[in-house]
């Protein structure tokens, strides 16, 4: 597409000049000189550039989509901004090197933890690949609240534009909310791209970002080893059995993939829009420089204020990532344990965890979330012990169901675990009992044999109980049945049965 201005006659060929004589009318017609718009608004003059930047303004105003999020161009600007630095292409020497170190750990493994092997082919993906392979996790975690920022900020840019712009644009509602599902699809992808340099396995943030995948990026793991003083080969094979461990826990805890996306789920659809904020950036929004809309962004958008059902999320999505990394932790550093730099090399993952990169950063910002175990130290110090005193197999037996997991208390006091945990089962036991109890009849009244007769009379053997079958009553007889009549012993009632067998009617009473 051509950037030049256009001679006197001609259409107009620049994309600025398009844009303005579709928005605003043509000159001839008392619309607007793009020319002496574009130097008024202190535009680019540089034809490749004003170019550039126009295609991105153009993205946001008139791509359409289905959804309210435009997750195309979240998928396009990941792409780019994982490019944008360094990505070269897999090696097959880096293919062989990783396969390798993913081998090596399977059987390092081994002995460290009760969970089976998984017979996984490791995979090696470069930064783009990484983004391939994520996005559609990226998107089920952010929809919710991805949903909510378009509204609202489509919302805020309507009512921030004056109305002769809106009669100008007969479409000026779904451009807008076009722009708000554009805006923060192009900031997603931002994140996500800026975080495939950073990540060097498909589960280093601790959730199955690509699903049942074990795959490595040498770029990052090349980049995670610099300055450490550590051979490279030690670097690889310490975050190749990380890889490893998190493979065999998400394999053989199928729950715990949708536990996990479930507590992100949850908060994000709690998530309420700062409207203020909303307001404030559409005034501030510079249409012709979509960096700073991306600025604006990403200093966030949310309140800070949680709801209850928001903190509730928030502390199960933390404490079982703190779980998830804090067991792996544990595994990696037993069964990495003949490498001279494994401990160099967990406290550097530790660290890293803790603080989380840049990238890491610009997505808290964006969502409102982060997905840093904080409670990292805690959670592997509460492995340890249960390794301790219930062994490996009873150590890894407590991710059998999401009932048995620690809680956010076990946490803070890991030596008194086992004692709440039998109290918690006591406590079973006894409803356990109570209710099969209650299902076998016991609880039904039984004959006793102490039962005050209505007569005063308090000799158990000679008055009748509720759910008695014969007749005690020495007044009938001596229970043969048969010797005596109702009208003999004074007995009125037509119901009572005085059959063969003695038996009295069970509601019946004298």
């Amino acid at each position: 597409m051509s950037s030049n201005p256009p001679h006197e006659g001609e259409d107009p060929k620049d994309p600025l000049s398009e844009m303005l004589a579709k928005l605003f009318g043509s000159q001839g017609a008392g619309g607007i000189d793009p020319e002496e718009f574009a130097k008024a608004s202190g535009m680019p003059s540089d034809p490749q550039a004003l170019a550039m930047m126009f295609q991105q303004v153009q993205s946001m105003m008139s791509s359409q989509s289905d959804a309210p999020v435009n997750w195309q161009l979240a998928h396009e600007n990941a792409r780019q901004a994982a490019a944008a630095g360094e990505d070269p292409s897999v090696t097959s020497a880096q293919s062989h090197e990783v396969d390798e170190a993913l081998r090596l750990a399977e059987i390092w493994l081994e002995p460290a933890t009760d969970f089976p092997g998984t017979s996984m082919i490791g995979r090696v993906w470069s930064r783009a690949e990484w983004v391939e392979e994520t996005m559609d996790t990226w998107k089920r975690m952010t929809e919710p609240v991805a949903n909510s920022v378009a509204f609202a900020l489509s919302s805020a840019l309507g009512e921030q534009m004056p109305e002769e712009m809106k009669s100008m644009m007969g479409g000026a509602q779904s451009m807008l909310q076009n722009m708000g599902g554009a805006l923060f699809g192009m900031q997603l992808g931002q994140a996500v791209g800026a975080l495939s340099g950073e990540v060097v396995s498909a589960s280093d943030i601790g959730i199955p970002l690509a699903g049942n995948q074990m795959a490595m990026l040498p770029a990052n793991v090349a980049s995670f080893g610099e300055g450490l003083d550590v051979p490279p080969q030690e670097v690889m094979l310490f975050l190749a059995v990380r890889e490893a461990a998190h493979a065999r826990l998400f394999t053989h805890v199928p729950w715990l993939s949708g536990h996990l996306l479930g507590a992100i789920e949850s908060f994000a659809r709690g998530i309420h829009i700062d409207t203020g904020k909303i307001e404030e950036l559409a005034r501030d929004i510079d249409p012709s420089n979509p960096e700073s809309i991306q600025e604006a962004l990403s200093q966030g958008v949310f309140m800070p204020q949680r709801s209850a059902e928001q903190d509730a999320a928030l502390e199960k999505l933390e404490t079982t990532l703190a779980l998830v990394e804090g067991w792996v932790d544990q595994l990696t550093a037993a069964a990495a344990s003949n490498l001279p730099s494994a401990e160099a090399l967990r406290e550097t993952v530790r660290r890293r965890r803790a603080t989380g990169g840049p990238a890491e950063h610009a997505f808290t910002s964006l969502v409102g979330l982060e997905l840093r175990p904080r409670r990292l130290r805690d959670a592997a110090a509460l492995w340890a012990k249960l390794e301790k005193d219930r062994g490996i197999e009873g150590r890894d037996a407590i991710w059998a169901h999401p009932d048995l997991l620690p809680t956010a208390e076990d946490l803070d006091d890991p030596a008194g675990f086992d004692e709440r945990r039998q109290l918690m089962e006591a406590s079973d036991q006894d409803v356990d009992a109570a209710l099969q109890k209650l299902l076998s009849g016991g609880y039904e009244d039984q004959p006793t044999g102490d039962v005050e007769t209505s007569d005063g009379n308090d000799d158990g053997a000679t008055g009748p109980s509720v759910g008695g079958s014969g007749n005690e009553d020495p007044q009938y007889g001596d229970n043969t049945g048969g010797q005596g009549s109702p009208e003999e012993s004074g007995n009125e009632d037509p119901d009572r049965d005085d059959g063969d067998d003695g038996g009295g009617h069970p509601g019946w009473r004298p």
